[in-house]
């Protein structure tokens, strides 16, 4: 049975969450899956279609 509006995260208690985030913000290196496939697919796309001028 839960509580509601009570939430418990291993990961943010043992401060994982807040690791990665730093390591993502110091690296430029996304730690979710979904970063990392965004910032690929940018890459990909940008080598092929090549880079646009600003």
């Amino acid at each position: 049975m839960k509580i509601p509006g009570l939430s418990f995260s291993l990961k943010r208690a043992l401060g994982v969450t807040s690791a990665k985030q730093q390591f993502a913000r110091a690296t430029g290196i996304p730690t979710t899956r979904a970063g990392l496939e965004r910032k690929i697919g940018q890459a990909v796309i940008s080598a092929i279609v090549g880079k646009k001028k600003r």
